[in-house]
């Protein structure tokens, strides 16, 4: 059997074709007023309520299709809007990236004016492991740079560490703060030398590392600035480590010991400067790290 086609009328289709049924009963109406006394008691009773009602069902469908397309239009404009936001968070995050790398840049040129006596050749870590402390790192620079063992390296406002292994294209790092470094020092105002000791657990809890070996007799004070110290074997001196605090007498009573916070922000080192140049010691004299 052959389906029957269904007559689908649009509500507005609809309306218009109800009202010219109105309007045509009307023209009647005027036309032959008797004839249509019959005709315009119907439409006064039943089809006048019905063209209001229809009227109001038009008005409605009217004023929702047109919310509707109020709707979309805003839709539209809100995924727009949202797209360009998106845009303008990514735009602001690589600008505070930009600004950062900038920063750091401008610290090591004026780190590298500081110490202007010596030649020193830019790095850039590309390695630190899994620790989010930069306790030993590789740089991209190595033997082909010129670059050796023993070599000290510096950022931020002072000593970062020292060169322990070198390839031909790369080198790691041994920072301050690790627990095998160990790096001769002394009080810029007393000139009391000392030994400062990495401690990885200390610097992430407090962000401070150890300082060994200060004499009991040592007028050192809290507040002094540390710098690695002429007797050192491999640091070269007056490089600056941090500031010196909690002096406190040993068990012994022999030395004390201490804590220093460190100049360099070990959590964010991006750039390095190495310097290109070993310390010089003597065969016979008395040195330390």
């Amino acid at each position: 059997m052959k389906e029957r086609r269904k007559i689908e009328l649009s509500p507005r289709i609809l309306l218009i074709v109800l009202t010219v049924i109105c309007i045509v009963m009307i023209v009647i109406s005027a036309m032959f007023k008797r004839a249509a006394k019959p005709l315009s008691f119907i439409t006064g009773t039943f089809i006048v309520p019905m063209q209001d009602g229809i009227n109001s069902v038009g008005v409605w469908l009217d004023d929702y299709f047109d919310s509707f397309e109020s709707m979309k239009e805003l839709q539209q404009k809100n995924s727009t809007l949202t797209e360009k936001v998106n845009e303008l968070t990514q735009a602001n995050e690589e600008l505070k990236a930009n600004q950062s790398e900038l920063d750091e840049l401008r610290a090591l040129l004026a780190l590298d004016q500081e110490y202007s006596q010596y030649k020193k050749v830019g790095a850039r870590v590309i390695s630190n492991g899994s620790n989010n402390w930069y306790r030993n790192f590789i740089i991209n620079k190595g033997s082909d740079d010129g670059i050796q063992v023993n070599m000290n390296v510096i950022a931020g406002t002072g000593l970062v560490g020292i060169v322990t292994e070198v390839g031909r294209n790369y080198a790691k790092v041994q920072s301050i703060i690790s627990d095998e470094s160990s790096v001769s020092a002394m009080s810029v105002t007393t000139s009391d030398t000392c030994v400062v000791k990495g401690n990885t657990e200390k610097i992430q809890e407090s962000g401070m590392i150890d300082v060994k070996y200060i004499s009991k007799d040592a007028e050192m004070n809290s507040g002094d600035e540390l710098v690695t110290s002429h007797i050192s074997s491999r640091y070269l001196q007056g490089i600056r480590i941090g500031t010196v605090s909690d002096i406190k007498i040993d068990s012994t009573n022999l030395t004390k010991s201490a804590q220093v916070t460190p100049v360099v922000d070990f959590q964010h080192i991006k750039q390095v400067l190495v310097i290109m140049e070993l310390k010089e010691v003597p065969r016979d004299a008395d040195t330390v790290d």
